[in-house]
């Protein structure tokens, strides 16, 4: 049983990471899978790939749920706390690894969709499980289940409601921005704002705080700013901090004849919940 069960390991976590965006986590589903095959009676399984995906799946579930449930910032500064709980066990650079491998994109994307849609959504779309087998699992009729990857999907598209031309403009500002605010280039950064340029930002208190005018702004970010990748955010040009696929925070401009004039910078994570995003490539 053992030599079957590690056969299929790989191929749990691999499912349990997308699903969790959390490598010990998704170690923990997997053991926790195993401890049930361990207790259950063999002779009535008669496909054991099966049972284990399912059992999976829906151990991760209840995770989720459990996640939002306690309404845990699950992506924030700090470290979650089943990885707090356990420092001996995290591994940053396996946790990156895997992040890279899995793809910071969808590591993103996932963490905005509610449990139900995020299973249904990588058990389809990412390992090509038929929607009459997610279906029980997500407790959803088949149909139901199908809206629930199809909303997945909108949300992992965006919303490009701007045209290729006004994204292109934006986003050459919004990539020399982020260049010069990670250099600590103080004059460029002053040139690319807005004289009366106001920043809100919510990390410190929860509440947001601004701060207003050009020289001021820059002067707050520059040789600050965390890596940023650049991002649709709602439909328009962005940013997203994400070292390993853990979303920090999500920056928002607005950007007037061809200066930047307001930047929203958004860490709360019910406010994050409500964004729209997607990695854009090179």
């Amino acid at each position: 049983m053992e030599e079957q069960f590690e056969s299929y390991r790989e191929h749990l976590q691999a499912m349990a990471y997308r699903m969790l965006g959390s490598l010990t986590e998704a170690e923990d589903a997997v053991q926790e899978t195993w401890l049930r095959l361990h207790r259950s009676d063999r002779s009535e399984i008669e496909n054991l790939g099966g049972w284990l995906t399912t059992v999976t799946s829906r151990i991760c579930l209840d995770m989720l749920r459990s996640r939002k449930a306690r309404r845990e910032q699950f992506m924030e500064e700090s470290l979650p706390e089943t990885l707090a709980d356990s420092e001996d066990r995290y591994n940053p650079e396996q946790e990156a690894l895997m992040a890279e491998l899995v793809g910071l994109a969808l590591l993103v994307v996932l963490d905005k969709l509610n449990p139900s849609e995020r299973v249904a959504f990588v058990l389809h779309d990412v390992f090509t499980m038929p929607f009459s087998d997610i279906a029980p699992i997500v407790g959803k009729s088949e149909l139901a289940t199908r809206k629930l990857a199809s909303r997945a999907r909108q949300k992992a598209r965006g919303n490009e409601h701007n045209s290729q031309a006004d994204l292109d403009r934006q986003r050459k500002l919004v990539d020399a921005f982020l260049a010069a605010a990670y250099a600590g280039d103080f004059n460029s950064l002053v040139a690319m704002l807005d004289p009366d340029v106001v920043l809100r930002d919510d990390r410190e208190t929860g509440v947001r705080t601004e701060t207003r005018g050009a020289f001021e702004l820059a002067n707050k970010v520059a040789g600050r700013a965390k890596a940023a990748q650049v991002a649709l955010v709602n439909g328009s040009i962005g940013a997203i901090a994400a070292p390993g696929g853990k979303l920090l925070y999500v920056i928002q401009f607005t950007i007037k004849d061809g200066k930047i004039a307001e930047v929203d910078l958004i860490s709360n994570s019910t406010h994050l919940e409500q964004l729209d995003l997607k990695i854009l490539g090179e």
